[in-house]
């Protein structure tokens, strides 16, 4: 057998493998759990909302782009966070489903207009008084439990995501999880830049979140942007 043969022989088995795996993992109740472990988050929900062959396809990577991973290069950044709130699941849900609701709380939106029941368009601040702007579609939507969701291709910034509402232990209202994926523009060196000028995308959801648990159980949201600081 040729050195090439042996190659493209080996390259066939570790794709089949991968595929095994991913197929095995399907069959589990934590495949986005454990899609945010060992690969790639959008891959995990395409494959949680359409089986394990749309995962491959969604997931398949060029040389040139395994390399560039290798080397710390357009690696993903992911985002987990999780509050509770005290508010039925049912509210909730409601309030957040209604995607045009969300720049209430989220400061980094600018706007978020809703398409249909499957697409909307969003707009986000960026570093230096920058916009970005993308159109992201519902993988799967599960009434008052459950919404997960993914950039089209041409997004300004490559993102997926989902966010699980279950209710508390002991009746103290409702769990909100929040589990975000992105590529931010320029890949590493970008998301450095971003940190730098305060868009620390792990502190900025945690806010998020605490904003909106201000909002949902008090009805609106503290502040003391705009009041004076008694120094001058």
């Amino acid at each position: 057998m040729t050195s090439t043969s042996h190659d493209k022989l080996s390259t066939s088995q570790a794709e089949a493998s991968e595929v095994e795996r991913w197929a095995s993992l399907i069959g589990g109740g934590a495949m986005v759990l454990v899609g945010l472990r060992q690969g790639s988050l959008r891959g995990a929900l395409t494959a949680l909302a359409g089986g394990g062959l749309i995962y491959q396809g969604a997931t398949k990577q060029s040389t040139i782009q395994q390399a560039q991973e290798a080397i710390g290069i357009n690696q993903p950044m992911k985002v987990e966070k999780t509050v509770t709130i005290n508010k039925s699941v049912e509210e909730l849900y409601r309030f957040w489903h209604n995607f045009e609701n969300l720049p209430t709380f989220m400061k980094h939106l600018k706007s978020v207009k809703v398409y249909n029941e499957k697409r909307s368009h969003w707009i986000a601040n960026a570093p230096l008084g920058n916009s970005v702007e993308w159109d992201a579609e519902i993988l799967e939507d599960r009434e008052n439990e459950f919404i997960s969701w993914a950039s089209i291709e041409g997004a300004d910034v490559d993102n997926s995501g989902f966010v699980r509402f279950k209710k508390a232990p002991a009746e103290r209202g409702t769990e909100v999880k929040v589990v975000l994926e992105y590529n931010p523009p320029g890949g590493a060196l970008g998301a450095t830049v971003a940190k730098l000028f305060g868009e620390e995308p792990e502190q900025q959801i945690g806010d998020e979140l605490h904003r909106f648990k201000m909002l949902m159980e008090a009805g609106e949201i503290a502040t003391t942007e705009g009041q004076p600081s008694g120094r001058k």
